[in-house]
């Protein structure tokens, strides 16, 4: 072949691949995902809702990130003038005003004068007395797309207590900003707790209308009930959000809790939460947690922090007044349920003959199984272990695909 040929042979495969990568980018630029604003969000779509509450004893399901725009939903509804009789305060409570794990204590809101009944303590579920005042309970709170989260524990035992009492249940949805992500071990029932309630994977891709809907649909109602051969069945309503699809983008207005200030600690929750059971910390207790990890004897990486009590955000954080050292992964591209941070900070406790699963058991409630612990600890390789529920997740895919509100 002459090297006239060759080279006019060059020119032709140049120029298809040329016209291959920009129909690719054709392809990808009619793909781009939108930026879903405020004013799409189920609480903003209120001629789907309002005359369902007309007449009716409100209760609401409700923090920080419960706003229309910049209006708090319970000061919406009363500007409305519909009866907000009980406001139901979950974890981190009504304001959000409440650290991880702090005790949320019923009270009356010194704002509208209602009362306010924790969810989060002694008490996760209402008593039937207060739930008899009312005829509908509205749940509207921003999650984050990961098992361990406690508001969708919290959704449930309110479902529970409004089908026990005959209670209308009305979501209003709200974009998942971990949406696009299904990973991690599909919990199991002898690890169920109120860090992980229902059989879905640590990072579920669903949004809290959609896991509601497969709450009833699936019959898990009936889970961690109290009352013997009930019959669950409920009057279920979801206002989805509008023009919403799985792969747009949703910047959160409000950051969801305490320790979850920006889009970077989100993404990064699913991948560092489980560090909660190990002696390392995650900065909780310095401006940026979930975006910093850190030891004080066993160290990767050379960033440094302290941890201090911060109010209202963490009151005893780990390793507090300790400089520790360790990752800065405040602009790291960690997305989904990366097990990479995790394993190799495992392996540097390993080879210092170091505690690592300081809290084996809350270890393994957080995965939801104690296969990924013991995985660990027999020494198996990164790849089997995230292997080892691929099929388990195919299955999750095709048992909630009846429930998905978007494409």
């Amino acid at each position: 072949m002459n090297q006239q040929c060759v080279a006019s042979k060059v020119i032709i495969l140049k120029f298809a691949f040329m016209v291959i990568a920009l129909w690719c980018l054709s392809q990808s630029t009619d793909a781009t995902a939108k930026v879903i604003h405020a004013s799409q969000v189920g609480a903003a779509q209120t001629a789907r809702y309002f005359p369902q509450l007309q007449g009716k004893r409100i209760g609401v399901v409700v923090n920080q990130t419960s706003t229309i725009g910049e209006v708090h939903l319970v000061d919406f509804l009363r500007k409305n003038d519909f009866n907000v009789t009980a406001i139901f305060a979950p974890e981190h409570g009504f304001r959000g005003n409440h650290g991880a794990g702090e005790i949320v204590k019923s009270s009356v809101d010194p704002v509208t004068g209602i009362n306010i009944v924790s969810i989060y303590g002694k008490d996760k579920k209402p008593a039937d007395e207060i739930m008899s005042q009312l005829d509908v309970i509205i749940f509207d709170i921003q999650d984050v797309g990961v098992r361990f989260y406690t508001y969708i524990s919290s959704m449930h035992y309110m479902m529970q207590a409004a089908s026990e009492n005959e209670v209308e249940f009305l979501v209003l949805d709200r974009p998942n900003p971990n949406i696009a992500y299904v990973d991690g071990p599909i919990l199991e029932d002898a690890f169920r707790s109120f860090v992980g309630m229902h059989p879905i994977p640590l990072s579920h891709g669903m949004t809290v209308g959609e896991l509601a809907l497969m709450i009833l649909g699936e019959g898990w109602l009936s889970i961690n009930s109290t009352l013997a051969d009930f019959d669950y069945d409920l009057k279920l309503t979801v206002i989805p959000v509008k023009e919403y699809e799985r792969k747009d983008t949703y910047i959160l207005p409000i950051a969801p809790s305490p320790n979850l200030p920006n889009a970077q600690a989100i993404a990064l929750y699913p991948s560092l939460c489980l560090f909660e059971a190990t002696p390392i910390s995650i900065g909780r207790g310095t401006p940026y947690p979930f975006q910093v990890v850190g030891h004080d004897k066993v160290n990767i990486g050379h960033f440094q922090f302290t941890p201090i009590a911060i109010s209202g955000v963490t009151n005893n954080p780990k390793l507090q007044g300790v400089q520790v050292t360790g990752q800065d992964l405040r602009t790291a591209s960690i997305q989904g349920f990366d097990l990479n941070v995790f394993y190799q900070w495992y392996q540097a406790f390993k080879q210092q003959d170091a505690t690592f699963f300081e809290r084996a058991s809350f270890m393994d409630k957080l995965s939801g199984t104690d296969k990924l612990r013991k995985a660990m600890l027999s020494g198996q390789a990164l790849q089997t272990i995230q292997y080892s529920w691929q099929a388990d997740l195919v299955s999750f895919k095709q048992q909630r695909a009846p429930y998905l509100l978007y494409k």
